[in-house]
C-alpha cells in the first residue's frame, strides 16, 4: 500500500484490523464494541433463523408436488388460474368445474395454491405451485430480481444483503465481512469524503475477503435507501446522535422478513432531558421516571412501528438493548395491511404519579370479536382518575411507548447459547453475555419497572432486600424478575395497590420517623393494607443466575469509558472528562510538536525563498 503508516495506529477489534489517523479524522468509538459483538451475535442467528424457515417453506412445497397421474390435471387447473388476469394486485383464481374423476384432485391443488401467504402484497401461491408443477413455465406475477432472496427455479437461498447506512472508519462492516458465516454483500456508505476514503483504505487494508464482500460509496444514505427499497436483508443505523431522520427510508429498504437495527445515542432527550425535542423526533413524550432507559427503548420501537405503518409494514422486535451511553433495538420488518391494524393494541400512553413511584399505562387501541369477525375501536380510559389513588398527587402524561413485549425469548435464548459457545470469538463476551443473561429472566410482557430503593425513599424507610420484597410478592400470588436496565429494577405484573400494600407491611415491622401530613409517604402510610404481606422465603425469589452466580452487571472496563468526540473535533483541555487527562495530554503534545515542526519548515521555506529572490537565475 502507498499509504504513509506513520500518520496511523492500528486498531484490531475482533477478525478486523483500522487504521486510524491520529488527528481524529474519522469516528471511532472504541466503547461501541459491545454494540458491534452484540450485532455479530444477532447477525449469526438471523442468518441461521432465515435459512431454517426457507427449508421450512420449502419442505412445505414438496409435499403439494403431484405424482404422474395426476400431473396433466393439475397442470391445466395451475394454466386456467395462472392466465387470468390479476386484480388490485391479487391473482384471481378462476372457477374450475371438473370431471368426477378430476375433481378430487383439482380441488386439492386449488387449496394447497390458495393456501399460501401473501408476500410483498401479492398472492404468490400461484407463482410457487407453477414452480413446482413445471419449471419451464413462467412465474405468473414476476419478480424483480434485485429484490428475492431466492434463485429463480432453483430453490435457492442467496446470502443476505447487509447495509451500514452510516460507516465511517468502516470497522462494523469489516467485522460483519469477515466474522458471519454466511454473510453476502455488505454496503458500507457515508456522506463524508474523509471517512470513504478511511473506509477504502480499510478495505483494502484487511485483504482479500473483505475486498470480495465489501464495497463503499460516498452518497447519502437516506438517498440511497429510498431508491434500493427492499434490496437489503439487514440495514444497521448507528449514527452519532439521534437515527429519526433516516428511519423512514430505512424502514423501506428492509426486504420482507429483513431485520433492522438501529441505535440511538441522544439519551439526554429520549430519558426526558427534553421532552419538547423527544416528542418532535420520535412523536413521543418521555417521563423522568426510574425506568426512563427502557422507556428510552420502547419510544424508539413506537417510533420504528409508526414509519412502518406508512407503507404498510410492522416490526417484531427479537432484542432491545440499554447498555452503556444508548439503547440498541433489533427488529424484523413484514408487510402485511392486516396486521398493520394490531398497532393501536401494541401501544400505551403511560401516567406517571408526581408524588409516588405509582404509574399506570393506558392502551391505545382493543379489539371486539364476534363470531368471526374482529372489530379494532378505541381504547377504554380514563384508567387513572384525576388525583393519584395512593397518595393524592396529580399524574403526568407520557408516551405512547411500545407496551408489547420488546424481545424474542426464544431469539435471546439461541443467541445467547451461541455467545457463549465461541466466547473466544468476542471481544466484549463479559458483557454482552451478562446483558443477555439478564434479558433471558427478564418477565417478557411486563412494561417498565419499579425501583425498590425508590419506593423506600418515597417512605422514608430502610429498604428490604431485594429476595425478601421478591418472596412478598410471588407469595402474594404475582410474577417478578429483573431488568437488564437497572440492577435495582424489578418488573412485577402486581398492581400498584398490591405493591403499597407489602410496603405497608414491612413498614409496621420497621417503622419510620413520622413526616408531614402532606407528604406522599404519610399519606399512603396512612392506609391500612388489604394484603397481609407474607415475608418468607419464596423458592423462585433468586433467578437462576443469581443462585448459580452468573455475572449480570458488570463494571466498565476502564475508566472514562462512554462517547468520544464527533470525528473532526478538535480536542481540547476541556475534554479530559470525556478522554482522561492522559488521553488529552498526549495528544495536546502531539499537536504542539506538529505545529513546531510546520513552523521550522515553514521558516526554511522562506528562507529559501528569500535567497532565490536574492540571486537572480544565471543564463
Amino acid at each position: 500500500m502507498a499509504t504513509d503508516l506513520s500518520d496511523f495506529i492500528v486498531i484490531k477489534e475482533g477478525e478486523a484490523e483500522i487504521l486510524m489517523h491520529t488527528k481524529n479524522q474519522v469516528f471511532y468509538n472504541k466503547t461501541q464494541v459491545n454494540n458491534r459483538d452484540i450485532s455479530i451475535a444477532v447477525m449469526r442467528a438471523f442468518v441461521a433463523k432465515r435459512q431454517e424457515e426457507h427449508e421450512a417453506r420449502l419442505s412445505k412445497k414438496k409435499k403439494i408436488v403431484p405424482t404422474d397421474s395426476e400431473k396433466d390435471v393439475s397442470e391445466s387447473v395451475e394454466e386456467e388460474v395462472s392466465n387470468e388476469p390479476a386484480v388490485n394486485g391479487l391473482s384471481k383464481k378462476k372457477k374450475i368445474v371438473p370431471t368426477d374423476s378430476e375433481k378430487d384432485v383439482s380441488e386439492s391443488v386449488v387449496e394447497e395454491v390458495s393456501d399460501e401467504p401473501a408476500v410483498n402484497g401479492n398472492a404468490n401461491g400461484d407463482c410457487e405451485m407453477s414452480e413446482v408443477i413445471s419449471q419451464d413455465e413462467p412465474c405468473s406475477i414476476p419478480e424483480e430480481p434485485s429484490k428475492t432472496t431466492e434463485g429463480k427455479g432453483r430453490g435457492e437461498l442467496k446470502p443476505p444483503r447487509v447495509l451500514e447506512a452510516l460507516s465511517a472508519s468502516g470497522l462494523r462492516a469489516l467485522r460483519y465481512a469477515r466474522e458471519v458465516e454466511g454473510i453476502g454483500q455488505v454496503v458500507a456508505l457515508d456522506n463524508d469524503k474523509v471517512s470513504v476514503e478511511a473506509c477504502r483504505r480499510n478495505i483494502k487494508f484487511n485483504g482479500s475477503v473483505a475486498c470480495s464482500k465489501v464495497e463503499s460509496h460516498l452518497v447519502d444514505a437516506r438517498v440511497h435507501m429510498l431508491t434500493h427499497p427492499k434490496e437489503y436483508d439487514v440495514v444497521d443505523l448507528d449514527p452519532y446522535g439521534s437515527p429519526s431522520v433516516f428511519l423512514d427510508s430505512a424502514i423501506q429498504a428492509v426486504a420482507d422478513g429483513g431485520m433492522l437495527m438501529c441505535t440511538a445515542t441522544d439519551m439526554a432527550v429520549l430519558c426526558g432531558g427534553n421532552g419538547e425535542v423527544c416528542y418532535s423526533k420520535y412523536g413521543s413524550y418521555p417521563l423522568k421516571g426510574k425506568y426512563c432507559h427502557e422507556m428510552a427503548l420502547r419510544i424508539l420501537l413506537a417510533c420504528i412501528e409508526s414509519h412502518a405503518n406508512r407503507y404498510k409494514r410492522y416490526i417484531v422486535p427479537v432484542l432491545s438493548v440499554q447498555m452503556d451511553f444508548y439503547v440498541r433495538v433489533f427488529v424484523r420488518v413484514y408487510s402485511s395491511a392486516g396486521a398493520m391494524k394490531n398497532t393501536p393494541l401494541k401501544l400505551s400512553y403511560v401516567y406517571q404519579c408526581t408524588g409516588c413511584d405509582s404509574f399506570h399505562l393506558q392502551p391505545i387501541g382493543r379489539t371486539v370479536t364476534k363470531n368471526t369477525s374482529v372489530r379494532y375501536l378505541p381504547g377504554f380510559g380514563p384508567i387513572v382518575p384525576q388525583n393519584c389513588t395512593d397518595c393524592g398527587k396529580k399524574f403526568n402524561m407520557g408516551g405512547p411507548i411500545w407496551s408489547a413485549p420488546i424481545h424474542d425469548q426464544e431469539w435471546v435464548t439461541s443467541i445467547l447459547s451461541d455467545v457463549k459457545s465461541m466466547k473466544n470469538r468476542y471481544p466484549a463476551y463479559g458483557r454482552i453475555s451478562a446483558v443477555l443473561t439478564t434479558i433471558s429472566e427478564e418477565l417478557p410482557d411486563v412494561p417498565l419497572f419499579l425501583s425498590l430503593h425508590s419506593l423506600c425513599s418515597t417512605l422514608k424507610c430502610t429498604s428490604p432486600s431485594a429476595v425478601i420484597f421478591r418472596s412478598a410478592v410471588i407469595n402474594a400470588g404475582y410474577r417478578i424478575s429483573g431488568t437488564h436496565v437497572n440492577p435495582l429494577g424489578l418488573k412485577s405484573d402486581a398492581p400498584m395497590d398490591v405493591i403499597w400494600d407489602i410496603m405497608r407491611c414491612w413498614v409496621k415491622n420497621h417503622p419510620v420517623k413520622p413526616q408531614s401530613s402532606e407528604h406522599s409517604g404519610s399519606v399512603i402510610l396512612a392506609k391500612e393494607p388489604v394484603l397481609q404481606a407474607n415475608f418468607a422465603r419464596a423458592v423462585a425469589s433468586l433467578s437462576k443466575a443469581q443462585i448459580k452466580k452468573v455475572a449480570r452487571f458488570l463494571p466498565n472496563p476502564e475508566r472514562h469509558w462512554g462517547p468520544k468526540l464527533r470525528a473532526g473535533r478538535q480536542i481540547t483541555s476541556k475534554h479530559i472528562s470525556l478522554l482522561g487527562p492522559e488521553a488529552v495530554n498526549e495528544i495536546l503534545n502531539q499537536e504542539e510538536q506538529k505545529t513546531e515542526d510546520d513552523e521550522e519548515q515553514n521558516a526554511k521555506r522562506q528562507k529559501t525563498e528569500d535567497m532565490t529572490e536574492v540571486i537572480p537565475a544565471t543564463s
